[in-house]
């Protein structure tokens, strides 16, 4: 996605950092010169029990209650697709449409259920991400390889530029939110209810689950399958892929992660067309999230949803894509 931002909306032209010079990887895309790392060590060590605390929790469902697997897959799509997906990304950070307060407080409720920073703070970071998409005021670029964009990002101190970056970011849309203010000034509390005690409560309290079932099955493994989910979308649908609208950039359209992230794999049109609510051509094809924004809309909760025109995308495909472009499109 290309971006700079304009007033109140998310970044939608293409902004580059000087960076410095550049070698190529052999495929003729260009790699940044190598920057000193500096490892974020409680990072490292917590994503680290994190992810084994996960395994655990896979190996103890066989000896769980089946509604304890059934809750945390809920709670996996209830904080992807509502609280990351629609929330933070479709909503706050591109503006692609317009939600009304109950629905926004739901999705912020979600948002803390998934523990991905504050919606203030994730959506800063994607606008930078759009604004400055491969250079080094990317916060996860993908020209740094698979698991740098995956979740390396997380585990090493930012880069100056994504700092430096990040500052110039306008905000004041989201600062004038009463529910994304509400959110980041209770963030932890929200967080150690939503996403810990009550998703270990419910199985406890509802149908007499172990204490260990409950917090591993429906927190530990469900939050890294989440984050995974989400980390996809940064890293392989960045590298793999067709790229039918523009060939030049990175993003690319993948199946499999639009599959598993509710429709958030289209990526190449996303990127192409960050406005469009919908952030594929294929309408609710593989797109959950797109079905789940329809819906709030046929109630009257979500209005205003923004789209590419069929012309639009045709030119742009014919103009610019990589000829991979089949001419379809589903809105």
């Amino acid at each position: 996605m290309t971006s700079s931002t304009n007033g109140a909306m998310a970044p939608t032209e293409t902004s580059r950092v000087r960076t410095p010079k550049q070698s190529s990887n052999g495929a003729g895309i260009p790699q940044p010169r190598a920057q000193p790392l500096q490892i974020v060590w409680r990072n490292v060590v917590f994503m680290t029990l994190l992810h084994i605390g996960a395994v655990y929790g896979l190996v103890l469902i066989p000896h769980a209650h089946t509604y304890t697997t059934v809750w945390a897959i809920f709670l996996h799509y209830f904080s992807g697709v509502l609280g990351i997906t629609a929330g933070a990304h479709r909503l706050w950070t591109h503006r692609s449409y317009k939600a009304r307060l109950p629905l926004r407080v739901v999705m912020a409720a979600a948002n803390s259920v998934a523990f991905q920073n504050h919606i203030h703070e994730w959506s800063r970071d994607h606008r930078c991400h759009h604004k400055y998409s491969e250079t080094d005021a990317d916060p996860h670029n993908a020209s740094r390889g698979f698991f740098f964009s995956h979740c390396g990002w997380l585990l090493l101190r930012k880069h100056p530029d994504v700092k430096a970056k990040g500052k110039l970011i306008d905000m004041t849309d989201l600062a004038a939110d009463p529910v994304v203010r509400f959110q980041k000034r209770y963030y932890l509390a929200s967080v150690l209810l939503l996403c810990f005690a009550l998703p270990t409560a419910v199985p406890i309290l509802a149908w007499q689950e172990s204490l260990r079932n409950a917090f591993f099955i429906a927190v530990v493994s469900r939050y890294v399958l989440t984050l995974n989910v989400t980390w996809l979308v940064n890293s392989a649908a960045h590298l793999w892929g067709n790229r039918p609208y523009d060939r030049s950039i990175h993003p690319a359209e993948n199946g499999f992660v639009s599959a598993m992230a509710g429709g958030e794999g289209w990526h190449n049109y996303h990127h192409t067309f960050p406005f469009d609510y919908a952030t594929g051509e294929l309408g609710w094809r593989i797109n959950m999230t797109t079905v789940f924004i329809d819906a709030m809309a046929w109630t009257g909760l979500a209005y205003d949803l923004r789209t590419a025109s069929p012309n639009v995308v045709r030119a742009r495909a014919l103009r610019t894509g990589d000829g991979t472009w089949k001419g379809e499109h589903a809105h």
